[in-house]
């Protein structure tokens, strides 16, 4: 009873005499069991007994089959067993410890040798050598190997090895758990191998880096397994040497309890030596590797170090390596920290052992909300949330988070508004806040309340208000409690906490929520893709679009009444019916709120003259008209009538007013709800289309936003009259001359104002205002009524094509309005309408008539592109679609010659004056133009365009050599981009073109004028050679070495396992892949053009004429302007001879 174990040791396996005695014994007793049945049945037939004798040779030829199979995985390596399935690793394992209790040098070989060829190395160690072998001898070995190229990487050559390292896991986690009753503690088997891991990692092959990396750190986990299996075997010891001591008897038991206590006590702190033996020697240098995955592995591994054993690792000796990482350069390092680190905080136990960490680092915490890299931020976001549960974050350092949501990635604003939601609004972290326990409507008008607090912010753009519901939303329930909203809004006494802003606010929360609950978006998308919902998502929106219909069935009109007179509330609170279930009108029996909601939405309409009120009074209107059913859709459809009546009725009043001298506010609202209507309804103005045209004759001096509203108008009238023509089978011959009248009468009014000189002092984009309007409604006009869309059919007299004198004129007011800066336009961001009215609106006016063929684009589209370096970034952008248009559409090589010369002229004319910093900024502006517009000919283009950009080349040089040499400064500066696009013989025979054209010409009289030509041909020469030096690489055989280029060997092995070492030659060590890689980019520029390149380029130098008597006494002319001939070529090619 003494001699028994208090705590049996947990068995790490069982010997093979065990299995082979139970084996035994079962055999026996199923032997007995047929003798006594075979007894039994004597006279049963000799059929049965062949059947018998036939299993038992079955049997036995299965049990040879087996025994062949575990032959056969007896004779595989471990190397083998590594790199397969990964199933036979805890059998592999058991059978090598086996192999170890009897022969501990040959099985320590075999281990050293799968060390050293999972690495890479194939390199064996014999048996007999184990103990005389140097660890540094070994790796200086393995290292050279490496430099010779006798190595194999398992992570990147082969496709047929990506289980290889988890694999590799398996079995050293399967060794330590095996070994954890003897080899594990004998200091012999695991020091030799922790000396050669350690060594290799420092070592400058990566794959040896790597792995040897991967094998430590997974010891370290595994040596942390058995700790605990040892605590928790420790901790038990001990209670029951307590119990023992407290009965006051020494004995047999309390020796046996402490001698386990101490083995145990030994075992442990062994465990702790070896753990730390890597971590100082592995990961204190690897963690900094210059391999990112390197060093992601080395932090997380230290995470689940500190997180599984905190009696060792959860201290600052080793925190602060996560702290350091969260700097790190690569994104996935600082990823792994985070993360580390987030599992960390989640622990209770651990928050006051990492008080002076988070002291010291949280400001970088905070910090990586806002990283580059989106997915760090978002892990940061959820680290941030750890620190607020445990209040370890002042909230005054968390102002810079808040801006976060309204920023653009999507992930990062719904990461913050789960924060903003448990902190600030649920106030989940904030202990000492009572929270509501009433109901939860109180519950949500408490949250409401919060979140209104928040959005008063941002009560001045009602975007970002959008932006932070938005991220909210998902979040908050309060935001989906329809009554509680409506209540707080209708309530008589409002809270004192609500001001006039927070009911806005509120409003606009109460529509984006809808909106958000029925599946729309309300902020942009980034792939601005229509999301795809699956059939559980539609039933869900369909059941909240029920569940906000019914909530508001019956308050909605109360709403409408209460915030009618507010311009900044009734157009959120109108548009909510879009989002509504109309049938339920009529299956609840709610027909005379649904007709009140009509009457009101009408009321509305002619109650504000703003466009954001306007429009979603026409839109909720014209929505109830075609969604209701039956009678409701009929009252619907009657207000519509009875609105466009009412409408016409005040414009013709207010027109009359004017005509009588009266105020011109009238008739201008009228106008913009005309055009509101007109957007998405025909409506009949035959009756006072002539009015609004006799308006525009007779008082040129009215205002001009009341001029633009009235050319809008009769554009639409207009517009809808030819979409009604166009539908209609039989037009009469009537209606087609008054569809004519009434568009040549809008023509002549936009061409009169083309003649308007703008205005272009003060606020010039307001009072230029007309000047955009006009721009749009031409181009517009001219694309509906084309000629060649007319042509050839019974419309034919509709067609339209504007004089050039008309485009000439209409370019220069666009070109004029593109010409108005940046800062004009931002500053009138808030204007009504300011989409239509910006240089993007003038631009995409311009491309469309090009892309349409509505106006000849010879002229237009040169004038376009020419001054493509003067837009902005997004009238750029239409610019770059427009030239990809027109190339889909055929050749384009005489507008683009067209736009060159365009730009180039512009230089020209600026040359003669005084102001040289101008010229030469517009020759640097036509030197860009011809590059990006050459750099559209790339990759696969160059040879479907190798006639256009040939056809660009030739009229180029010819316009150059026009007024030669005044323009030859057009070959340098813009034909030779697209002469690089051509191949090497196309370069060839311009330059002997080029040549060509001076023969007979005296060119040494006008040195410094002629220096463009030479420097043309000089860069043609250059560019020739290179190309053909290229292509004869290619056809050539030269043989380059491969690889890591040689270095003279310098590593020593005393150094491997020098403790004092710095960290400065851990950083040389792992930084020797780099610089290998940069001298290896140095002898692949040196190799790049052998001699025998050079010296055929040498050959076709002189096969190219260049040596004549005359060409060189011209070339030394002008010697002192251009770069000799000689520095083009090699120093070895005789060139210059």
């Amino acid at each position: 009873m003494e001699d028994e174990p208090v705590v049996p040791e947990p068995a790490t396996r069982r010997s093979k005499r065990a299995r082979a005695q139970v084996r035994t014994a079962d055999f026996t007793r199923t032997d007995k069991i047929e003798d006594e049945l075979e007894e039994e049945r004597e006279e049963s037939s000799d059929d049965l007994q062949e059947n018998r004798r036939k299993a038992k040779r079955n049997k036995a030829t299965e049990g040879a089959s087996t025994s062949a199979a575990a032959a056969r995985k007896a004779d595989s390596s471990l190397i083998d067993v590594v790199k397969g399935e990964g199933k036979e690793i805890p059998d592999v394992v058991k059978r090598w410890v086996e192999h170890y209790d009897k022969n501990q040098k040959s099985a320590t070989a075999d281990l050293l040798s799968m060390l050293f060829e999972a690495c890479g190395a194939k390199y064996c160690l014999q048996e007999e050598d184990i103990d005389m072998t140097d660890v540094d001898d070994v790796v200086v070995a393995l290292v050279n190997m490496a430099r010779r190229g006798e190595i194999e990487d398992y992570q990147s050559s082969k496709r047929g090895f990506k289980n290889f390292k988890d694999n590799l896991i398996y079995f050293w986690d399967n060794l330590v758990s095996e070994c954890q009753s003897g080899p594990l503690f004998d200091q012999s088997l695991f020091d030799r191998c922790l000396d050669y891991i350690i060594a290799l990692s420092c070592t400058p092959p990566r794959c040896y880096r790597q792995i040897a990396s991967l094998m430590g750190l997974q010891l370290v986990t595994s040596f942390i397994n058995v700790a605990k299996v040892l605590g928790a075997q420790r901790e038990t010891t001990q209670r029951q040497l307590n119990a023992e001591k407290k009965k006051k008897i020494e004995g047999p038991r309390v020796e046996s309890l402490t001698k386990r206590l101490s083995m145990t006590h030994e075992k442990i702190t062994t465990m702790e030596e070896m753990m730390r033996k890597i971590f100082t020697g592995l990961f204190v240098h690897r963690y900094r590797d210059i391999d990112p995955d390197i060093r992601m592995s080395c932090i997380e591994s230290l995470g689940v170090w500190v997180l599984s054993y905190p009696s060792l690792f959860l201290q600052d000796l080793y925190l602060k390596y996560l702290g350091w990482t969260l700097n790190d350069k690569s994104a996935g390092v600082r990823k792994t920290s985070v993360l580390a680190l987030q599992t960390l905080y989640e622990v209770d136990d651990n928050v006051p052992s990492l008080n002076l960490f988070t002291e010291r680092f949280y400001k970088r915490m905070l910090e990586l909300a806002d990283d580059i890299d989106i997915s760090v931020s978002v892990c940061a976001i959820g680290l941030v949330k750890q620190l607020l549960r445990h209040q370890l974050v002042p909230d005054d350092q968390l102002s810079s988070l808040y801006d976060l949501l309204i920023d653009d990635p999507p992930d990062v604003r719904r990461a913050i508004g789960a924060l903003v939601y448990d902190h600030l609004i649920a106030q989940k972290f904030n202990k000492s806040q009572s929270h509501s326990t009433g109901s939860n409507s109180d519950s949500s008008e408490v949250h409401i309340i919060r979140m209104l607090q928040i959005l008063k912010e941002f009560s001045t753009d009602p975007i970002l208000s959008l932006y932070v519901i938005d991220d909210v939303w998902d979040y908050m329930g309060g935001m989906k409690d329809w009554k509680c909203i409506i209540q707080m809004l209708l309530a008589d006494n409002p809270s004192a906490e609500l001001d006039d802003v927070d009911a806005t606010n509120l409003i606009r929360l109460l529509f984006a929520s809808t909106r958000k609950a029925v599946g729309e978006r309300i902020v942009p998308a980034t792939d601005n893709r229509n999301p795809h919902h699956t059939k559980a998502q539609k039933e869900i929106f369909e059941n909240n679009k029920r569940d906000v219909t019914v909530s508001m069935m019956k308050t909605y009109p109360q709403l409408l009444r209460k915030f009618m007179p507010y311009k900044d509330k009734v157009s959120p609170l109108v548009e909510i019916i879009v989002h509504m279930n109309l049938e339920l009108y009529s299956l609840k029996r709610q027909e005379q709120n649904f007709k009140a909601i009509l009457k009101l939405m009408r009321e509305a309409f002619f109650k504000h003259g703003e466009k954001d009120a306007l429009r979603s009074c026409v839109k909720a209107i014209k929505f109830c008209a075609t969604d209701s059913q039956g009678e409701l859709q009929d009252f619907a459809q009657n207000q519509i009538n009875e609105l466009e009546e009412e409408l016409i009725g005040k414009l013709k009043s207010a027109i009359k007013d004017v005509v009588n001298g009266g105020d011109e506010y009238l008739l201008l609202v009228n106008l913009k709800r005309l055009y509101e209507f007109q957007l998405s309804h025909r409506v009949p103005l035959e009756s006072i289309y002539q009015d609004l045209v006799h308006v525009l004759k007779s008082f040129r001096t009215i205002d001009d936003e009341v001029i633009a509203f009235l050319l809008l108008n009769m554009f639409f009238h207009v517009s809808w009259c030819l979409q009604s023509v166009l539908s209609s089978e039989t037009v009469s011959e009537a209606l087609l001359s008054s569809l004519v009248e009434k568009r040549d009468a809008l023509l002549e009014q936009l061409e009169y104002f083309l003649d308007k000189p703008l205005k272009l002092h003060g606020d010039i984009r307001c009072k230029n205002q007309l000047a955009y309007r006009v721009c749009g409604i031409l181009a517009d006009t001219w694309c509906l009524f084309k000629r060649i869309r007319f042509a050839s059919t019974n419309l034919e007299m509709l067609g339209y094509s504007p004089d050039e004198s008309i485009v000439k004129k209409y370019w220069k007011m666009c070109e004029q309005l593109l010409n108005v800066s940046d800062d004009a336009e931002e500053d009138e961001g808030n204007r009504e309408y300011v989409e239509e009215t910006n240089a993007d609106a003038v631009m995409f006016a311009l491309a469309k008539l090009v892309a349409t063929d509505s106006v000849p684009k010879e002229h237009l589209a040169p004038e376009i592109i020419s001054h493509l370096e003067k837009y902005g970034t997004s009238v750029s952008e239409t610019v770059k679609h427009l030239v990809t248009s027109l190339k889909k559409k055929g050749d384009i090589s005489s507008i683009l010659v067209e736009t060159l010369k365009m730009a180039y002229q512009r230089y020209l004319v600026a040359l003669p004056g005084n102001d040289k910093s101008l010229s030469s900024k517009l020759f640097q502006e036509c030197k860009s133009l011809a590059a990006r517009l050459s750099g559209s000919y790339v990759g696969v283009a160059r040879t479907k365009y190798k006639a256009e950009i040939m056809n660009i080349v030739k009229e180029g040089i010819s316009y150059a050599f026009s007024h030669a040499p005044k323009q030859l400064s057009f070959l340098d500066g813009v034909v030779l981009h697209f002469v690089s696009k051509l191949p090497a013989p196309d370069i060839l025979d311009i330059m002997r073109g080029v040549e060509r054209r001076t023969e007979n010409v005296k060119t040494d009289q006008d040195p410094s004028g002629w220096r463009p030509y030479y420097a043309f041909l000089d860069t043609l020469r250059e560019k020739y050679l290179k190309n053909e030096a290229v292509k004869d690489g290619k056809e050539g055989t030269s043989v380059r070495r491969r690889g890591r280029p040689r270095k003279k060997q310098d590593l020593q092995g005393k150094r491997l396992f020098d403790e004092q070492s710095s960290s400065e030659e851990d950083d040389s060590i792992s930084g020797s892949d780099q610089d290998a890689t940069v001298e290896e980019k140095q002898e692949d520029d040196e190799e790049n053009v052998p001699l025998i390149h050079s010296l055929k380029a040498s050959s076709k130098l002189r096969s190219l004429k260049v040596s004549k008597e005359d060409k060189r006494d011209q070339t030394r002319t002008v010697d002192a302007g251009r770069r000799p001939t000689e520095e083009l070529t090699p120093k070895t090619s005789g060139a210059s001879s």
